[in-house]
Formats: C-alpha cells, structure tokens, sequence
C-alpha cells in the first residue's frame, strides 16, 4: 500500500519539533560543530557591525562637540555702503517658526557697555569682555553647561542678573554665584558661569544679560546681531535656505547664513560605508552559513535513508518526511545564528569597553541576523528535505 494513501496521517506541530530535535540529538558532535560554523560567521558579522557602529557613536559624539548641524544667521553687508544691514527685532521668532528647526536662540552684542569687577576699576580696564543680551534658550541651542549657578531664567527678566563665561568669570575674578559685577552704570548679580562652550568659543569672554534688563537698563534696541540655529542633519541644507527669508522677509539679501560644517559631510560619508559595509559582511556570513547547513542537511538523508524507508514503509507521507528535514534545518541555523548573536554582542561590548567607547550593537543586525540565518537555513535544507521525502521506502530500506 502507498502510505500516501492512508487516510488520516497526521503529524502535529509539536511531534515534528520533536523530530526535528531528536534528528540533532542522535549526532550532537556534528549538529554543534554545524551550528558552530554558523554562529561563528554570524558573530564575525555581527562583532564587525557592533565594533563599527560603537566606533561610530564615538565619532557622532566626537562630531556633536563641532556643531555639524549648527547654524548662524548674522546681519549681512549693503554691497552700496558696505555697513552691515540689521536684522528685525523678529527675527528668533520667525526662525523658530521655520520647517525643520529645532531650537533657536539669539544674542546681541551692547556696544559701548562694558563690564567690570566694581564700580572702581579704571573705564580703560575692560578685559576685552563683550556685554551680550541673551534669550532663555542659548544653553540648550549650544548645549553649554555650568561650572557653578545656572542660566538668567533662574531672577524674574527685570532683575539685574549676569551669566558669565568660562574666561569673563576668570578676568573679572568672580569664584561663586551671587558675587557682582558692574555693567555700564549698576551692579548685576552673577547667576552662574559656563563651561567652555565648544560650539561658540567667542562666548567663553563674553557677560550675558537677559533680554528684558538690557532693553531696561543697558539701551538694547531688540535686535539680535547673532543667531544661533540647530536642526536635524538631514534637513540642514534645506533649513540653510530657508533662513535668510525667515530671518529677515522684507530683505533675504541682507542675511549672512554660515555653511554648514564639514563635519557633517564626513559623517554623512561614513554611514554610507556603514551601510555598505553592514550589507557585505551580511551577505558573505549568511552564505557561509547557508552552506554549512546545506552540506550538514544533505549528509543526515545520505546517513538516514533506512530510517526514512522505514518510516515511509510505516505510513509517513513524503511532506511528514520533507517537514521534518525542513526543521532539523531550521533548528540548527537557529541555533547557530543565536549564538551568534551572543558572541557577536559580547565581543562588541568587551571590545567597546576596552576602547572606552560607548557600546552600539545595532539592533538590525542582531533581529536581522537571527531571522535571516533562519531564512537561509530553510532554503539550504529544502533541497535535502525534499530528497529524502522522494526516497521511495525500498530503495530506503535496501541501502547498506
């Protein structure tokens, strides 16, 4: 009788993982020796992407310190009279509003105000220290942090309060917070100082008042000489032209809008070699792989085929024999391509680690290795799965 024949064969989801398993089994040292082979190319894989994508994360933090999405909007020059041409009093509200920006912030240089330790110290001793008016947001537009005290929104904008950069702080000798200073006619109170600010270094000598006290006490007209502007790298060139319209809608052509870094460029350059080198090695690893499991595959139906007749002479239908082949395979990639994984993440972090490096095991690569691994190992045993199911049972059982 063909057992293809025989009514009601049945083989659960669960009797063929048992299968599948017991075939990996009954030759351990073969099975992880296979999955060895496997896991080994998926750790290289993914070891590679992991060490690149940390290293990349410490170039990217490397890179944030130079700003690459940092841009500024300053007064631009009447090609007639050569004078700069100022920006309206809108200007920071206006960028704000703009598609694709972030965060905006504006300063404005106080001619002719100056600032000094006490009301006693020589006019002529100014430090070369610029008095700037500043909006709330100018910390978190540079990412500047503080030594000591905070930002001008700690006093209500009438008060005459001070933020000091990392030299200002050092010329004037002011050491904490609450200590005075002398700006143009009065005494302001210092809230706090900045570190050095990487992005902007012409703020580390410069006093900062906030807006509302330098209209009120210092004569500032309401327009920003310096904007600083910070988008997504991506849109920056985009962001780029539109800022002289936003910043200036009367007059475009009397804005000065800085290029964007270098720095971006460089990074936009190596993450495509990232990508590039990620689709490669995936590529190379998998096939590696794929072979291993086909070769591993063919050589258990060449070994098992008196198993295969017997139990195609017992009843088994063809697809109960090609679907368990089909998941010895599976569950050996599987096994290969999750310890990969393991070693792959912990080779990355030991390494990482090593470098002082902060870890990065994209997640794409560890899901993605997995699920291809999978992939590749079910198409390299279908070809043996599909043999053993076409053995016919006496040319099975008649093997030696």
């Amino acid at each position: 009788m063909n057992p293809d024949a025989i009514k009601g064969s049945r083989l659960r989801a669960g009797d063929l993982l048992r299968l599948g398993a017991n075939g990996l089994r009954t030759r351990p040292l073969r099975a992880v020796l296979s999955a060895a082979g496997i896991a080994i190319g998926i750790a290289a894989m993914i070891a590679v992407l992991g060490i690149s994508a940390s290293s990349a994360a410490n170039l990217d933090s490397e890179l944030d310190k130079l700003g690459t999405n940092l841009l500024t909007v300053e007064p631009g020059k009447d090609p007639n009279t050569g004078e700069p041409v100022p920006l309206p009093e809108t200007t920071v509200p206006t960028i704000a509003r703009a598609p694709g920006v972030d965060t905006v912030s504006g300063t404005a240089k106080l001619e002719n105000v100056n600032a000094y330790r006490n009301a006693r110290v020589d006019v002529a001793e100014s430090n070369a220290l610029s008095v700037l008016a500043a909006d709330a947001h100018l910390p978190r537009t540079l990412e500047a942090s503080f030594s000591r005290g905070g930002w001008l929104d700690r006093a209500p904008s009438r008060y005459t309060t001070a933020v000091l950069g990392e030299r200002a702080a050092n010329r004037l000798g002011v050491t904490e917070p609450g200590e005075r200073i002398w700006i143009k006619d009065r005494y302001f109170t210092v809230l706090g100082v900045l570190e050095p600010v990487p992005l902007a270094p012409e703020l580390d000598t410069a006093v900062f008042v906030n807006n509302a006290a330098a209209e009120r006490y210092l004569g500032y007209d309401g327009r920003p000489t310096k904007v600083y502007e910070r988008s997504a790298d991506a849109v920056v060139e985009s962001v780029r032209a539109l800022l002289p319209r936003a910043a200036n809608p009367q007059d475009p052509q009397y804005v000065a809008v800085s290029r964007p870094s270098d720095a971006l460029k460089a990074r936009q350059a190596a993450e495509a070699s990232f990508t590039g080198l990620l689709v490669g090695l995936g590529a190379v690893a998998l096939l590696v792989g794929g072979i291993g499991v086909a070769n591993t595959m063919v050589i258990a139906v060449m070994e098992r085929r008196g198993e295969i007749g017997l139990r195609r002479a017992l009843g088994a239908a063809r697809r109960h024999i090609s679907r368990q082949f089909l998941i010895e395979a599976l569950l050996l990639s599987c096994l290969g391509g999750l310890g990969g994984a393991c070693l792959g993440a912990a080779v990355t972090a030991g390494y990482a680690h090593a470098q002082g490096w902060p870890t990065a095991v994209p997640l794409v690569a560890l899901v993605g290795g997995v699920a291809a691994t999978a992939l590749i190992g079910a198409i390299a045993g279908l070809y043996p799965a599909l043999r053993a199911a076409r053995t016919p049972p006496t040319a099975a059982l008649a093997a030696p």
